[in-house]
């Protein structure tokens, strides 16, 4: 239990120190963390200027790993994420220039603008760890996370992923606009320390990031509760208006999202709850309607609430 007493305590210090630079997203940076412990990648959708980078780089500070961003435009090519072979005159043979894909964290702005080729460059990465540059095999730094994003009303020009890509991202998140009251916030806190950046602490290192992963790994899962996760993935697959449910991936995620929401709150079990809370955010890019409901955003979301109101919620002792 120690260790995740550890975990918890160190998981809210890097919250709260995010928190000094993004104003009223407590929820957002706490799944956010989540995702972290649990190592999976996440898609950001959501309108421009609503701090979707801020909260990448200011992310990759508290946790102190390297932080590269990537803007995603139509004619960027796999060896601009991944880097290549660049023949040095001086030494006489070929070095390796590692791109910027070589670092804990990925920031894909636009991801959805670059061609489907580029994509898969990135995807690749994201799903064996590692890059192929010319025949040999490169391992990514560990931890290595992407953080991708979409603007979901400027589809001109764009290439939106396929559902088997979408479906390697764990979670798919929006940031949302901040209320009245949070907006006079940011606009104090910035007239007040009389620069854009916001200096943040590094509160850990990638090996303890490494670290809080493994003690979220002793969180108890329940089998009651396992057979809800399936259960609950089950009933989008059996929906009359899904063509295609929720895949295994999706099961896992919910595990693993599970447990790092549990260490997060210093449990060393989970309870339906830890579960509950994160259906859509799993579930929402991995449920593909029938084509009748394709041009109704709001089904989706009912798919997801009837899961979650027929799926019977097991009592925990």
């Amino acid at each position: 239990m120690a260790d995740i007493k550890k975990v918890s305590m160190i998981g809210n210090q890097i919250i709260a120190e995010v928190e000094r630079a993004v104003v009223g997203k407590r929820a957002l940076l706490e799944m956010m963390m989540a995702s972290v412990l649990a190592g999976g990648h996440m898609l950001l959708e959501d309108f421009p200027g609503l701090g979707k980078t801020l909260i990448a780089r200011s992310f990759a500070k508290a946790l102190g790993l390297d932080f590269k961003r990537i803007q995603f435009t139509p004619d960027l090519l796999p060896g601009d994420i991944t880097g290549g072979y660049i023949f040095n005159r001086v030494k006489n043979k070929f070095e390796l220039r590692k791109g910027p894909v070589f670092a804990n964290i990925v920031l894909a702005d636009e991801i959805n603008r670059a061609s489907p080729k580029t994509q898969s460059a990135l995807l690749e990465a994201m799903q064996e760890g590692h890059v192929t540059i010319d025949g040999e095999s490169l391992p990514l730094p560990e931890p290595f996370l992407v953080l991708a994003t979409q603007n979901p009303i400027e589809y001109e020009g764009t290439f939106p992923l396929p559902e088997a890509q979408l479906d390697r991202f764990m979670l798919k998140l929006t940031v949302g606009h901040p209320t009245l009251e949070e907006e006079k916030l940011i606009l104090q806190r910035r007239r007040e320390r009389k620069q854009d950046e916001v200096e943040l602490r590094e509160i850990a290192k990638a090996k303890q990031v490494l670290e809080l992963r493994e003690a979220v790994e002793s969180v108890h899962v329940d089998a009651d509760l396992e057979s809800y996760i399936a259960t609950l993935v089950h009933a989008t697959r059996i929906d009359r208006r899904v063509a295609v449910g929720a895949s295994p991936r999706g099961s896992l995620a919910f595990l693993k999202m599970a447990r790092a929401n549990a260490a997060l709150a210093a449990r060393d079990f989970i309870i339906p709850d830890d579960i509950k809370r994160y259906a859509a955010p799993i579930l929402a890019h991995r449920v593909i309607l029938q084509p009748e409901y394709w041009m109704s955003r709001s089904v989706s979301d009912d798919v997801i609430r009837d899961a979650l109101e027929k799926t019977p919620v097991p009592v925990i002792k």
